[in-house]
């Protein structure tokens, strides 16, 4: 009897550690397939005149081996570039945080981004790990990279007033007062309004004024369980702002499922993704996503 329960034990630990591999193996291919092409079309009204402007949104590349080196956001670049955007807008998050693999200098991880061929240029705002990474030094990569860091501040690009908020605190007087900044930067500018931020859980913050931002950071969970969902989010409004295109009290939200991963390089029915978004003039009326 003893001996049959030892069997039957020693069949359940190795029929476990089958089905540990298996879901390892599984969530690797999930960090390392090609992003999914989410699309959205948005009408907008003003001042600008225009016939199409095509944007699109990358999120949390998370450079590190063995899941996102170097050469892997080098083909992410050209599959991008093969979308013809006018404008290509970097929501924070360029270097990893994993303890597994290769880590990567600032230098290394955004390098391959000067290979980016938008139109009217790139524009990026900073992530929390970018800021680990430590902000001077991921800010001068980019420059390099013909890239535009936008900071409590904005620039008119075609028909859309774009503002960039920092990195997101704890500290709330200072979080309110950057989107204060931000929008008043904005307002200032013709053109439609067009927010980037990293972390999603700026929107309740966020004038109604400016009807789109665009966000990151949450990787749309990274580990989720049938039935269940994401395990966390890393947003404090947990799965409110977690992934997709939300729209409350008359502005909207993309949150990006990002192209990397965060700690682990793994990515479990939370696929990566990136937006593609279409403006195209309003027939008569304000604009509204």
């Amino acid at each position: 009897m003893a001996r049959l329960r030892g069997q039957r034990l020693r069949s359940f630990a190795l029929a476990a550690a089958l089905a540990g591999l298996v879901l390892l193996a599984f969530g690797y291919r999930g960090a390392t397939a090609p992003p999914a092409v989410r699309r959205l079309t948005v009408h907008i009204a003003g001042t600008v005149p225009f016939e199409r402007l095509r944007v699109v949104l990358l999120a949390d590349i998370h450079a590190h081996g063995p899941d996102m080196p170097p050469r892997r956001i080098a083909a992410l670049v050209e599959a991008v570039n093969r979308l013809r955007p006018d404008v290509v807008l970097l929501a924070g998050d360029f270097v990893g945080n994993s303890a597994l693999g290769r880590s990567y200098t600032p230098a290394e991880a955004i390098a391959p981004l000067a290979g980016l061929t938008p139109r009217l240029g790139t524009f990026a705002a900073l992530g929390n790990n970018d800021l680990i990474a430590g902000a001077e030094a991921v800010t001068q990569a980019l420059r390099a990279a013909r890239v535009r860091v936008l900071d409590r501040d904005a620039v008119e690009v075609g028909p859309l007033a774009l503002g960039g908020l920092p990195p997101r605190g704890r500290d709330t007087e200072a979080t309110a007062g950057a989107v204060r900044e931000t929008a008043a930067a904005m307002g200032r500018l013709p053109g439609t309004g067009v927010l980037l931020a990293h972390e999603p859980d700026y929107f309740p913050l966020v004038p109604q004024g400016i009807p789109l931002i665009l966000a990151g950071h949450t990787h749309c969970g990274q580990i989720a369980l049938p039935f269940w969902g994401p395990i966390r989010t890393g947003s404090d409004y947990g799965r409110r702002y977690g992934c997709g295109f939300i729209r409350e009290q008359g502005h909207s939200l993309i949150v990006s499922g990002g192209i990397g991963t965060s700690h682990v390089p793994l990515r479990l029915f939370a696929a990566s993704d990136l937006w593609v978004v279409d403006f195209l003039p309003a027939a008569r009326g304000p604009g509204r996503p």
